[in-house]
């Protein structure tokens, strides 16, 4: 019972604090400083720790480090080397925990036992090579490897970090940030990081919390009044963490926002209300880009400053990330920047910088490698940065865990990768046995990747200025089976014969793009009838023209032609300098009366087409316009009145309510709430004014008096 006691209250104790082993003092050769690597004899468990060592006889000073509890070089304490004999203790721990071994006489070992409270164990430390000098060793070759795979994979630039054990022991720049002027990437050149930002919008939010500001499981309409959704229990019942968790039920709904640089990050909030779901909140991981911009808006609200300015001092300035910014138009104003790139049927060609500043906190953060690899630093050090902490560990842990399942199958392929969840601004799976904490971010012409595994003091950043790249994840993974020591995997080698077979496959696919066309169809209409302004309260307006034999539209500032489908379909062509919409459908559909009044586009698959409705005549909204319809009109004996309230036209028939006329389009106006009436106003050469009631059952002739 004695025994068992004992070893029941050391794991108790080592589980909630770290133990740290004080340095060795030895007055005499051989010298106890430097790393050593070993274990405390847990029964069942052998606890490993490691310990570095460091000083002089009566000055000695180290630390110790204990992967399986996600402690490391935490401070020794009364550290004592005489001759061979070492002591050393654990401060501020229940039960006084104390080394005391001796130094074999070749230096090679300490052995001894650890004390805490009534138990005692035995542990054993050897010399050992500190984990960054076997990574460099690891590491050997890697660069040739990263250049080979940009040759294969026809990616003009890379940059990657890797961090172990608290030391940067790779930080290089590969191929070309700029092709065409033949600059070379290096560790400082900058690179769109894309989604890699939501964690630092988590971060943010993570420290509001620590300070009291906020709490993750409120509802977020306590601190944003008048939020709302399409879904009112939703709106009231979403809270921060659901923001930062893609479980609000909203798909993506990305090309509301995709290239909009009009909207402010208040009016694109205020849009939320407008944005279908298709599932429940809470219901399913969905990943939404525009939580995250809510997410981002709130941390502004609650600090009463922008959310860039957050960000700045919240992490920026305490990390010394002194070259990151928060727009492609800063990046492009620095000296050292990648250019964006694609290949587009097998050539590669620059592409135009994409501007997401509006929605910022989920994507808009441009860095390199050597402010990422301080970043990653910061996680795998549990919130500090120079000793100091700026975020709890426990709020820091909680954004590292699994809050929402993604539903996927495992990959029969690969195993020992398990299918991800999702944190608060990161995605959370092992890889090969070992937990790993990663995001990834693409937006047009860069992609990214940072990972750290937490229980390996592991740490990797990759960037590539190619569009769609998987380069970053393949080096990654390459990178992190050398330093973790795994038999090592062909990933590249298999992913670039996938993505070969694919090229072919989706170049078979193209050429049979025409069996989905009915053929010999025409429209139904004329082309001006299709051409005009058409509007949805959440993604604004989709502008319509003809260009020649085809029409051309435009939305967010994206035009592009579209020629005849079928009936009435038309299919987005190639935009040399925007492809966004290309082989894009949209369905133009009418009214009872034949006119074409909206038109149907499927910007969000999810959910069903969205359609936008055909902006009436400008005109008809102005009173100076629409005084000239007013008046006294006679029909069947009876008068009917037409006057203006405001810039609204109305109708009065003797014993009826008072209508109110809707603008449509050449001076035709709908009776508001009564569908299939309508009012159309014609004026002769003489003045004279003439208005056709259109009812179901026929066309009323009225004529105004004293025309």
């Amino acid at each position: 019972m004695r025994k068992t006691h004992r070893i029941r209250f050391v794991r108790v104790v080592l589980g909630l604090w770290p133990v740290v082993l004080p340095a060795v003092v030895h007055a005499g050769p051989p010298d106890p400083s430097g790393h050593w690597a070993g274990s405390i004899e847990v029964p069942g468990s052998p606890l490993t720790i490691d310990v570095d060592l460091r000083g002089k006889p009566g000055a000695w000073e180290g630390d110790i480090s204990i992967p399986a509890q996600g402690a490391k070089d935490l401070g020794l304490a009364d550290v004592v080397i005489d001759g061979t004999s070492i002591t050393f203790a654990i401060p501020g721990i229940p039960g006084s925990p104390k080394f005391s071994g001796k130094l074999a006489a070749d230096g090679a070992s300490i052995t001894g036992d650890f004390t805490q409270g009534a138990a005692t164990l035995p542990f054993k430390l050897e010399r050992a090579v500190k984990a960054g000098t076997n990574a460099k060793e690891a590491l050997a070759g890697f660069s040739d490897f990263v250049i080979q795979a940009l040759v294969d994979w026809q990616v003009p630039g890379f940059a990657m970090g890797i961090v172990v054990d608290g030391e940067v022991v790779f930080a290089e720049g590969f191929g070309k940030r700029d092709k065409e002027k033949d600059l070379p990437v290096t560790n400082k050149t900058l690179f769109a990081i894309g989604s890699a930002t939501k964690a630092f919008t988590s971060f943010a939010l993570g420290t509001q919390v620590d300070e009291g500001k906020l709490e993750w499981d409120k509802p977020v309409v306590n601190y944003l009044p008048g939020f709302s959704l399409y879904d009112d229990y939703a709106a009231g019942h979403i809270t921060p963490r659901d923001l930062v968790t893609h479980r609000s039920g909203l798909p993506r709904h990305d090309l509301a926002w995709y290239n909009n640089t009009a909207l402010t990050r208040k009016e694109m909030v205020d849009r939320l209300p407008y944005y279908e779901p298709n599932k429940q909140l809470r219901e399913k991981f969905q990943y939404n880009n525009m939580m995250f911009l809510t997410a981002g808006y709130l941390v502004a609200q609650l600090d009463g400053r922008e959310w860039e300015d957050s960000i700045r001092d919240r992490v920026f300035k305490p990390l010394g990330m002194t070259s990151t910014n928060f727009s492609v138009r800063d990046s492009q104003a620095s000296p050292n920047f990648a250019q964006p790139y694609e290949l587009k049927d097998d050539t590669l060609r620059k592409m135009a910088f994409r501007n997401i500043d509006n929605v910022g906190p989920a994507g808009s953060i441009n860095s390199n490698i050597e402010d990422m690899t301080k970043w990653v630093l910061l996680h795998l050090n549990k919130g500090k940065v120079g000793g100091k902490k700026i975020i709890q560990e426990a709020t820091l842990a909680d954004m590292h865990m699994p809050h929402v399942a993604i539903p996927t199958l495992p990959n029969p392929e690969e195993p020992d990768i398990s299918p991800s969840s999702y944190g608060m601004g990161w995605f959370v799976q092992t890889y090969r046995g070992h937990y790993w904490v990663h995001h990834g971010g693409a937006i047009d012409g860069f992609i990214a990747l940072v990972s750290f595994f937490p229980n390996d003091g592991l740490g990797i950043v990759a960037f590539a200025n190619m569009n769609g790249s998987s380069l970053p994840g393949l080096m990654t993974r390459h990178a992190a089976d050398r330093v973790l020591g795994l038999e090592p995997r062909d990933w590249n080698g298999k992913a670039l014969a996938k993505w070969n077979l694919g090229k072919d496959a989706t170049k078979e696919a193209e050429t049979k793009k025409d069996m989905l066309r009915k053929p010999d169809t025409k429209p139904g209409h004329p082309l001006e009838e299709y051409a005009g302004e058409y509007e949805h309260p959440g993604y604004g307006v989709f502008e319509v023209e003809v260009d020649g034999e085809r029409l051309a539209g435009t939305f967010n500032n994206i035009v592009t032609p579209f020629e005849h489908w079928h009936y009435e379909v038309f299919n987005g062509l190639e935009n040399p300098d925007d492809h966004t919409f290309e082989n894009l459908r949209i369905q133009f559909l009418s009214n009872l009366k034949g006119d074409v009044d909206r038109v149907a586009v499927p910007l969000e698959p999810a959910v069903e087409e969205i359609v936008f409705h055909k902006r009436p005549d400008s005109k008809l909204s102005d009173p100076a316009y629409l005084a000239k319809f007013t008046g006294v009109y006679e029909m069947a004996g009876q008068e009917i009145r037409f006057a203006l309230q405001g810039k609204i036209l109305t109708l009065t028939v003797p014993g009826q309510p008072l209508y109110e006329l809707t603008a449509d389009r050449n001076d035709e106006f709908n009776l508001k709430g009564i569908t299939g009436y309508s009012v159309r106003f014609a004026s002769d050469a003489n003045g004279g004014m003439t208005a056709y009631l259109n009812q179901p059952n026929g066309v009323f002739e009225l004529k105004r008096k004293g025309s």
